[in-house]
């Protein structure tokens, strides 16, 4: 799968690194499939989590790279104390003296890894995980900084903040999309370039898109707004029984969710599916792939979901949505936050099958350059270049 044209390259010495590499999301599969790219390749490839997962996922059954964890339990939160009685209380300096030898022994953990290699690259996965490295020494290492969200995302965040502060360090600052880029490059970060994350599977057949199935992939949190998608839904398909909703994921909305379907008397078809390992089977069962969230970068489920020939409907959130969906062409983009707009893009291809085939196959065509290969070929192309 990651096998390339390119001539052999010679072996390298790749550090992945990230708050938190193991939940199951968009950021994670791509830290993980990358590592195991890059390992089946020849090079070798550690990826390195900071904290533990509260709900870790499995993504490879036999990884070829080295995947570690430094601390053994989840950090405690931020705390501040609302008196001098509070900063001084002996339980709470005992424990906040246990979490920072935690973190030392975290940091001297990274560092001994570091110092095993004479050369090589740390691919940092967010700014916060840049934030954490800035106590970590590692001289004889080139940095490139990684960014899995919308510049609009960073800018209403502390992470614009934090990406200034820190990637103009790094050898490179990579961002998902051309309009991202421009954006961060207007705020003066200095080594701006555009990588996409691949693929995490090979295309394999197109879905039929005779399942009358709408489906929505990702964890079941506020952020995501599947509220929304169930609205539109229970409007578009009102007088459509057979079809249904999908829900791929698991998380803290689902009670309020399934309350909602039952409040609108579509219940018997919102489907829970919870957490899915085949994801690409599961594209393959859907019809129409809808994406309702508040905000996203460059979402690999509208990517996975062109790649198995399935179109899209989702709200125009940012440069990565409309590279990844082309309005007209391989699906359907609608105003942010417009849920009757939505229901109506999804009538129109819940209605027209050949209008969904049309879509699905020109979407398949459009991420081809999404291939696992072809990315690992633009990763050794940036490594060239920083070598140089």
């Amino acid at each position: 799968m990651s096998r390339s044209t390119r001539p052999a390259q010679p072996s390298r010495n790749i550090f992945l690194v990230g708050i938190d590499v193991d939940s199951m999301g968009g950021s994670q599969r791509a830290l993980h499939t990358l590592a195991q790219g890059f390992a089946e390749r020849g090079h070798r490839v550690d990826l390195i989590g900071i904290r533990p997962s509260p709900e870790p996922h499995r993504y490879h059954g036999s990884p070829a790279y080295r995947h570690t964890t430094l601390y053994t339990t989840p950090p405690a939160p931020v705390w501040h104390a609302r008196s001098l009685g509070e900063r001084f209380n002996p339980v709470r300096l005992r424990r906040a003296h246990a979490e920072r030898a935690e973190r030392d022994r975290a940091r001297a953990r990274l560092t001994e890894r570091f110092n095993a290699v004479d050369d090589g690259y740390v691919i940092i996965g967010s700014p916060w995980a840049a934030d954490w490295l800035t106590a970590v020494e590692w001289p004889q290492l080139k940095g490139i900084g990684q960014y899995h969200e919308s510049f609009l995302q960073a800018r209403s965040s502390a992470n614009l903040r934090l990406i200034l502060r820190h990637y103009p360090r790094l050898e490179k600052s990579v961002f998902l999309s051309e309009g991202d880029a421009a954006e961060f490059r207007r705020h003066r970060l200095p080594n701006v370039c555009v990588m996409p994350n691949p693929l995490p599977f090979h295309h394999g057949q197109p879905a039929p898109l005779d399942t009358q199935r709408v489906g929505a992939v990702g964890r079941l949190e506020g952020i995501k707004r599947l509220d929304r998608l169930i609205d539109a839904f229970a409007h578009a398909c009102a007088d459509l029984p057979a079809w249904e909703l999908h829900l791929f994921g698991d998380g803290p909305m689902e009670p309020a969710l399934r309350e909602q379907a039952a409040r609108l008397g579509i219940s018997d078809r919102v489907r829970f599916r919870g957490p899915v390992v085949d994801m690409a089977t599961a594209y393959r069962e859907l019809s129409v792939v809808a994406l309702t969230s508040e905000r996203e970068g460059r979402p690999m489920a509208l990517a996975e979901a062109s790649a198995c020939g399935v179109p899209s409907v989702s709200f125009d959130l940012s440069p990565g949505v409309r590279e990844l969906v082309e309005d007209g062409r391989t699906g359907i983009l609608v105003s942010p936050g417009d849920t009757t707009a939505f229901a109506t893009a999804l009538r129109q291809l819940a209605e027209d099958a050949g209008l969904r085939e049309r879509y699905g196959s020109a979407a398949r065509e459009h991420v081809s350059s999404l291939e696992l290969p072809a990315v690992l070929d633009r990763w050794e192309t940036l490594f060239d270049e920083v070598d140089r």
